[in-house]
């Protein structure tokens, strides 16, 4: 039996591979890959007191409603 071209797949395909076949470590490292490769780049320190967590909370929830209405 050969195996799925995982560069072909979607996401969401490539996703559903995965967790059907959880000891499949090519499509395992397929997956890593290919998300790794689209992850942005930006990285943040770590809030330092509980004003700054409450800020990164704030923008979060933010972000989150402005990608709901973006959904809409």
């Amino acid at each position: 039996m050969s195996k799925p071209d995982f560069g072909a797949m979607t996401k969401p395909e490539l996703r559903a591979y995965v967790i059907a076949h959880p000891d499949d470590q090519s499509a395992f490292q397929a997956f890593v890959d290919r998300f790794t490769s689209e992850a942005s780049p930006e990285t943040f320190d770590i809030p330092k007191s509980p004003a700054e967590v409450e800020e990164v909370e704030i923008l979060i929830r933010q972000k989150l409603e402005q990608l709901k209405m973006n959904q809409a």
